[in-house]
């Protein structure tokens, strides 16, 4: 065969199969890589997750040192950041940026006094579960959020309204198990009388929160 400007370029043909025997088809190249058949599913190896050092607790006192609430490390560096509050104890853990690295505050305290009114919390799926503990009032397992919900102790088909007194946290067995039914009728028996989230309640959730962390306890008055 002849191309302008070039010589003879010889093209080999594939040779013919010797014997009548039909050449065996090939398999395309897999790299190294095995078959999708045999390579495991990601879903049988899920991430580990890590729980972020930004979410981890933070005691917030008053101006005056009174402990009266409990944040996130996120929310705690903000209002530091915004000259709101001053870190009193640090933690053991940094936050790094692109330029510098700032201590991670175990305590903060507000710069100005803030008057704290004597009421309840408001009703929300957050506070029941933390006035529970994340903890399920029928079998007492410690779950996460996620793995929880709330439970009407008398259901609201018979009469249940949506309140401190009437609503529980609860796995979704135990949910599953009780349906429309009392407690009694389900077999089922609370861990504790729901009641209001009172500032005597939160003041117990710090204390218990602070066993984690001896840098809280001077402020807790244990």
């Amino acid at each position: 065969m002849q191309f302008a400007g070039f010589g003879v370029v010889r093209v080999k043909m594939p040779s013919k199969p010797q014997g009548g025997l039909r050449p065996r088809p090939r398999v395309g190249k897999t790299h190294g890589v095995l078959p999708s058949s045999t390579v495991p599913s990601a879903s049988l190896f899920p991430p580990t997750r890590r729980p972020s050092v930004l979410q981890e607790p933070v005691l917030v006192l008053n101006a005056t040192f009174e402990p009266i609430n409990v944040t996130a490390v996120r929310r705690a560096l903000m209002l530091v950041l915004k000259g709101v509050a001053q870190t009193e104890e640090h933690n053991h853990s940094e936050v790094h940026s692109a330029s510098s690295a700032v201590k991670v505050p175990s305590v903060i305290r507000l710069l100005s006094y803030r008057h704290i009114p004597q009421q309840t919390r408001a009703l929300s799926r957050k506070n029941i579960l933390l006035r529970d503990r994340n903890i399920c009032q029928f079998c007492s397992s410690h779950l996460p959020s996620s793995e929880l919900t709330l439970d009407h102790v008398m259901p609201r088909s018979r009469g249940g309204h949506s309140s401190w007194e009437n609503l529980v946290a609860c796995c979704y067995d135990c949910n599953n198990r009780k349906g429309n039914r009392t407690p009694e009728e389900a077999g089922l028996q609370l861990v504790r009388r729901p009641r209001p989230f009172t500032l005597h309640t939160s003041r117990q959730l710090m204390r218990l929160i602070g066993r984690q962390d001896e840098k809280w306890r001077k402020y807790l008055f244990f």
